[in-house]
């Protein structure tokens, strides 16, 4: 039976101090009990000689010094799963909260996860189709990487990533796929083949940073016990991030940049390191972290030190979501660093690559096009210039802007990219082969 300890020193916000303990560990759990009988939960912080810091999970308010008592179990958070966890709704410790009946684990998991080593990972390189152009078509996901959607404050990430979450598939027969969704203050609807994890703004720091570990612990058990595909979509970093601060600065800790912890950037990569795929096991976790810029600064720590984790991102765009497109994907400064490994023949098609660059390129001249008419007027382009003034305009309202419930697949995204590649003479586009031009080219021949 786990001693109990009636030595509460001090409380201070969601801290509590414990004295004379002995045999407690970092990341332990504890439970108090009230005198009257109610029970609260706490993690340790920290442990100096005989001294234990913990973090309430609920509030402090009620807590007598002299008349609680606190027991510590022996076990860090773990997580009970199961395959019947699929199409539940938990909340950011692992409790159902979808009404359903109590979730009958088949093991229970530590929510820290196990370090994954490196010479075990097999290379991402499957495609992904999430029906969105704007990621399919030009920077494409591939399974087991780890892919950012940078956002900003007002812009439609949420419905971006209910989007995803409904209609990403991976391609092949056979396959079982599934997704881990990680709200933090958001709605979402509910399906037969996702697990949700809920953590609401009006909910404690703490249980805001055992939400993602908890997603990715069940994702862990879908991908490498099951051999499911797991997508793992965890909205707002930026939240999760605040929590950390909001701890950190309880702790009384020397703060970094912005007030963060130092440890931040080791700590997010706790967290995205365990996407992947391992040699031997059929399963792959791809994670899609989303995060709003605080004031649009893509120098700001969060999205600084995502970048250097991950393997790209992609950048939604303020100006886009005033013209009305949708989603509103700024896809020049975005990027996948893996998307050359997840296309081709057998993978999407052959002309996928070569489309993809003629693309990128020419919707770049374009802006340089319609920026240069804003400065000069119209009568400064070259008939050339207009033409390719006109296929931006064009790429933006029908590549990039689908709206929220259009699932394409992959060959209606590329031909779509053929068709507004069509605006353009043949003999611009230098960057596809002549024998490919010949079968693909709806333009004059």
């Amino acid at each position: 039976m786990p001693k109990e300890y009636r030595t509460i020193r001090e409380v201070a916000g969601p801290l509590m101090m414990i004295s004379d303990v002995e045999d407690v560990k970092y990341d332990e759990l504890g439970e108090i009990e009230l005198p009257n009988g109610e029970t609260r939960r706490c993690k340790v912080l920290e442990v100096n000689g005989t001294n234990a810091l913990v973090q309430l999970f609920e509030s402090a308010a009620g807590i007598n010094l002299a008349g609680s008592k606190v027991r510590f179990l022996g076990r860090s958070m773990e997580l009970p799963v199961s395959p019947d966890m699929l199409s539940r709704v938990f909340d950011g410790l692992g409790n159902p909260i979808d009404d359903g009946p109590a979730l009958i684990p088949e093991k229970r998991l530590d929510v820290n996860g196990t370090p994954m080593n490196p010479a075990a990972r097999n290379y991402p390189q499957e495609f992904i189709q999430t029906g969105v152009s704007a990621i399919d078509g030009l920077n494409t996901l591939v399974r087991g990487q780890k892919l950012p959607i940078f956002s900003a404050s007002g812009l439609p990430h949420a419905q971006l990533a209910a989007q995803i979450a409904r209609q990403a598939t991976v391609r092949g027969k056979n396959e079982q796929f599934a997704v881990v969704f990680a709200a933090m203050g958001i709605t979402f609807e509910e399906s037969d083949r996702t697990v949700m994890f809920v953590n609401l703004a009006n909910d404690p720091a703490i249980e805001r940073i055992a939400t993602p570990k908890m997603a990715l612990t069940a994702a862990e058990y879908l991908a490498f016990d099951l051999g499911m595909h797991v997508l793992v979509i965890m909205t707002d970093i930026t939240n999760y991030a605040d929590a950390l601060r909001e701890v950190s600065a309880a702790r009384k800790e020397v703060p970094g940049r912005r007030g963060y912890p130092g440890y931040m950037y080791t700590d997010l990569a706790t967290l995205y390191e365990r996407a992947g795929r391992l040699r031997g096991k059929d399963g792959s976790i791809t994670l899609i972290p989303i995060l709003t810029m605080p004031e649009d600064d893509k120098t700001h720590p969060i999205p600084d030190l995502t970048g250097y984790i991950t393997e790209g991102q992609i950048i939604l765009s303020r100006e886009l979501y005033r013209k009305g497109v949708t989603p509103p994907i700024d896809v020049l400064p975005s990027l996948s660093r893996l998307k050359d490994k997840g296309i081709g023949p057998g993978r999407t098609r052959k002309d996928h690559a070569a489309t993809m660059n003629q693309l990128f390129a020419a919707y770049a001249r374009g802006k340089d096009a319609r920026e240069l008419m804003v400065i000069l007027g119209e009568a400064a382009l070259t008939e050339m210039d207009k033409k390719y003034a006109e296929f931006a305009e064009a790429f933006e309202k029908q590549y990039v802007s689908q709206g929220y419930n259009a699932n394409r697949s992959i060959e209606e995204t590329l031909d779509i990219g053929w068709q507004l590649l069509a605006i353009l003479p043949r003999s611009e586009l230098k960057r596809i082969k002549d024998d490919m031009l010949d079968e693909f080219y709806p333009g004059e021949k």
